[in-house]
């Protein structure tokens, strides 16, 4: 218990002081929102992969779908590595960078309302981001629980109240540099700690052919050792998975603002390579460790406590050592999500939708108060949201949390990628994207509450939130186009000025660009 209270206290004094010492970084509503953008390489990439893993996906999914894909689980850690992290990288990232210091904006929002030229768009943005970011934020707290009651058997009221309060001061005093130091400090401890989980979990059987082997003799329905096969014994829902899970996330404003901040090019280069290498160790080995559960869990126990209950069984019994390492693992992953995203909902909710409504707009200090106010404001409603749905099971809630990543991606993912791309992308486009992806999700929620029947072809696209959020995504990639080239007459007028940021000359090295 020492141990892990030492771990725990230092853990916690070190965040406190980073965001104490990175508040003069913070004194405007650039600073406090973006860096200046003026963030590094390893500070970017690092802050990239810790808001993308969380405890949802270390207690959550890799519990969930290591158990129903066994060891191909593995996939989707790579599909989050490949796709979420190196093409988003290499397709949005320097795209992203230009045109958003272009146009001056600092948010998703901002972004939509200056590139489409619409304070509509703008506004419509900042409520399904307000809407959705809120539940996804509350869901962060659900994957500690037990992993909590097993180290120290304390209430999870308690844990959800020591992370919200301690989150809330290093953002509060910091903003998005105190949380970019604390995600690069939050992600060595991952890299370590998943590799060092990995290896004490998989030595309870043997070591890793042994596990292997065990793994190979569970029955199933479909064939004897399809949880150690190549696709496991769902491979269109696998898809779906690592659909959902990679290609959402460009889509997502707490992952996508990241680039915003990035300083210079070599930070695109080396910041490519080191959240993919991130998103290998911790995405990849976060959902293999998943895939072994069924050594650990029995069907019976999963279905009377739940998917979430696998992991922390798998690391029952570890050494308080160990013990200490994981949950300073999962609060970090927690954390740094955790910070990300009420940044992402404050900065939102304060500059582009108060702001604009007032008539007469804020001034920077105001800003920055109702910045770090709607901090505190959304950190408290999170944790009430976790605790309410931990104490009282409340469906809907647990519902509209399944359901934010699908309306956020479906929503922003097409307009935002084509808007950076493709000139001829207009306003009734991104419109009519963001009506589908929220329209979409809100059908899902109902169904899933059973207030409305799915029936026909709606049974297989409302089978859950992973397969209508993904079939969302797909559409409004078909979508945006098609409806832009039938409503050119309402594309921006300075379309062709905001591109001309793309050819700005620029001064290179002869060792980074060849010469006549």
């Amino acid at each position: 218990m020492i141990i892990k209270v030492l771990f725990l206290f230092f853990f916690f004094a070190l965040f406190v002081f980073v965001g104490i010492k990175c508040s003069s970084s913070s004194q405007n509503v650039s600073g406090y929102v973006l860096g200046g953008r003026k963030v590094g390489p390893w500070l970017t990439a690092f802050a990239y992969g810790t808001s993308y893993f969380s405890a949802v996906i270390f207690v959550g999914y890799a519990g969930q779908f290591g158990w129903q894909f066994g060891i191909a689980s593995t996939w989707i850690g790579l599909g989050n590595a490949f796709i979420g992290s190196l093409l988003a990288w290499v397709i949005l990232g320097r795209r992203t960078r230009i045109m958003t210091q272009h146009l001056g904006s600092k948010t998703m929002p901002e972004y939509f309302g200056q590139r489409y030229e619409s304070q509509t768009l703008k506004l419509a943005a900042s409520a399904i981001t307000f809407i959705f970011l809120i539940p996804y934020t509350a869901s962060l707290f659900n994957g500690l629980s037990r992993l909590f009651r097993m180290a120290f058997d304390i209430d999870y009221t308690v844990c959800v109240l020591v992370m919200a309060v301690l989150t809330a001061i290093y953002v509060i005093a910091g903003g998005y540099m105190a949380t970019a130091v604390n995600d690069f400090i939050q992600g060595i401890v991952m890299l370590v700690g998943i590799v060092a989980v990995i290896a004490a979990v998989l030595a309870k059987h043997g070591g890793f052919m042994q596990s292997l082997a065990e793994m190979s003799h569970i029955e199933s329905p479909v064939m004897d050792g399809v949880y150690v096969s190549f696709f496991g014994p769902q491979p269109g829902y696998l898809l779906i998975v690592v659909l959902l899970t990679s290609l959402g996330t460009w889509g997502l404003p707490q992952m996508v603002s990241k680039f915003y901040a990035i300083k210079n090019e070599d930070s695109i280069k080396i910041g490519t390579f080191i959240s993919t290498f991130f998103a290998v160790i911790v995405a990849g080995g976060c959902y293999f460790l998943g895939g072994f559960g069924r050594l650990f869990s029995t069907p019976e126990s999963v279905a009377a406590e739940g998917f979430d209950s696998i992991v922390p069984t798998m690391l029952s019994g570890l050494g308080d050592t160990l013990i200490a390492v994981v949950l300073i693992l999962v609060l970090s992953a927690s954390m740094s999500t955790l910070s990300s995203l009420v940044l992402a909902s404050s900065s939102t909710l304060t500059l582009d939708f108060i702001d604009p409504l007032r008539k007469k707009h804020m001034d920077e200090k105001s800003k920055m108060f109702t910045l770090r106010t709607f901090v505190a404001v959304f950190i408290v409603i999170s944790a009430v949201i976790a605790i309410v749905q931990a104490k009282s099971r409340v469906t809907f809630i647990a519902q509209l949390m399944g359901v934010s990543w699908g309306a956020l991606s479906g929503s922003f993912l097409a307009p935002f990628l084509y808007g950076l791309y493709w000139k001829k992308t207009t306003r009734a486009a991104a419109a009519t994207s963001f009506c589908f992806g929220t329209v979409m999700m809100v059908v899902q929620l109902l169904i899933s509450m059973h207030i409305i029947p799915a029936a026909g072809i709606a049974t297989l696209i409302f089978k859950n939130s992973l397969y209508s959020g993904v079939f969302s995504m797909l559409i409004s990639l078909i979508l945006v186009p098609l409806v832009s080239l039938i409503t050119q007459g309402s594309r921006p007028a300075a379309v062709d000025a905001m591109f001309s940021c793309y050819d700005t000359k620029v001064l290179a090295p002869a060792r980074d660009v060849l010469t006549e």
